[in-house]
């Protein structure tokens, strides 16, 4: 067996042990007497602690790495600057006229439906159903996008919830161009709020807003009552409840997996040849990250919708979300990492703290013991 310290020693960078980076002897229990400096020794510690700074797999879950350049020499150079003539000068302004007539077309014939149609019926849902997935299917069409769907077209049901893993906002536009989904999301400010309160609520979507513990108990009430009613449109969940970067999963919520329904995975996995589809919101406007995709070459991904997946007898909902969480990983080819994605969001819960300090403490006590 090679040593671990070895340079032909195969190591995974995304195991948040640190102990997988030290050579053996740095964390072999000492033998023989304890001496004062044994006890005192807190490099372990702090090479673990230097370790998670530098690099730890939860921070890479929501970082995107730059494309390596390819413009670096007198031959390519040209061809990269041709490239952004074309892009910038041409495609950009073809695909923003795009989107404005695009704009136009849908707001001429969805205000009148919404508004002067009288009444809730099946006839005004419909049409506004194909409405918003023709909007969709012209922002798709703004970026280039070259999307292949595997497997069958959802179709309205009672008693299902389709989940997705979550890279960008633009997920639930590539998904809504082929099936008006109803989609649980965060509120957001803006151009986006608008669109989020006066049409998207007309295809059944359920907003909240992470910080209000109100919400979750509001949103779980009628994530219950959408998935029980027969002419409701799919309900589409997003379970890691944050945008990831592509290559990796992080922990699914929960609640999508204990309401006794179908759960129905799909996997979605984009190709950075052209652009890195993730969107970053703590650095990036969404308007910002639109102006990304429309400056790009094309958006390029793929779509699976996976096999129908239920709760096994005696399977905890935690498990169930797991297993469904890997069907999708393997799929899309992505990493399973075992962190909360809300932790993007907020300081770490104390008892991880404390659990980190009763190590410790157990360490110390186990070496005065051997004395």
């Amino acid at each position: 067996m090679e040593e671990l310290g070895s340079p032909t020693a195969e190591i995974d960078p995304d195991r948040p042990n640190i102990e997988d980076y030290l050579p053996r002897e740095s964390i072999q229990e000492p033998n023989g007497k304890l001496h004062l400096r044994d006890l005192l020794d807190i490099s372990p510690a702090l090479t673990e602690a230097a370790g998670a700074i530098i690099d730890d797999s939860f921070t890479r879950c929501f970082k995107s790495n730059p494309p390596e350049p390819w413009n670096w020499n007198v031959y390519l150079f040209p061809l990269w600057c041709l490239g952004v003539v074309v892009r910038y000068g041409i495609l950009f302004p073809v695909r923003v006229a795009i989107l404005a007539v695009g704009w136009i077309a849908f707001f001429s014939a969805f205000l009148p439906v919404h508004f002067l149609m009288s009444g809730d019926n099946k006839f005004k849902r419909k049409i506004e159903r194909k409405l918003v997935e023709m909007m969709c299917s012209v922002f798709v069409a703004s970026w280039t996008g070259v999307v292949k769907y595997h497997g069958p077209r959802p179709s309205m049901r009672p008693q299902q919830v389709f989940v997705a893993n979550h890279t960008s906002m633009i997920d639930f536009i590539i998904l809504e161009q082929m099936t008006a989904f109803a989609v649980i999301m965060q509120k957001h400010p803006g151009w986006v709020g608008f669109i989020q309160k006066t049409i998207l609520e007309s295809v059944g979507c359920i907003w909240f807003n992470r910080t209000e513990a109100k919400d979750r108990e509001i949103v779980t009430r009628k994530i219950r009552g959408h998935v029980h009613g027969a002419d409701n449109n799919p309900l589409l969940i997003f379970p890691e409840g944050t945008c990831v970067n592509n290559h990796y999963t992080v922990m699914f919520k929960k609640g999508a997996f204990e309401l006794g329904c179908a759960v129905c995975p799909v996997a979605i996995k984009y190709n950075k040849i052209f652009v890195d589809a993730f969107w970053n919101s703590r650095k990036q406007s969404f308007t910002m990250h639109l102006a990304q995709l429309m400056t790009s070459w094309a958006v390029v991904c793929d779509v699976w919708y996976l096999e129908p997946q239920f709760l096994r007898p005696g399977e905890s909902p935690i498990e169930f979300a797991e297993r469904v969480r890997e069907i999708i990983s393997v799929r899309a080819g992505l990493k399973m990492v075992p962190w909360d994605g809300y932790l993007k969001y907020s300081r770490p819960s104390p008892k991880h703290t404390e659990r980190k300090q009763q190590i410790f403490a157990e360490s110390v006590l186990r070496r005065l013991e051997e004395e």
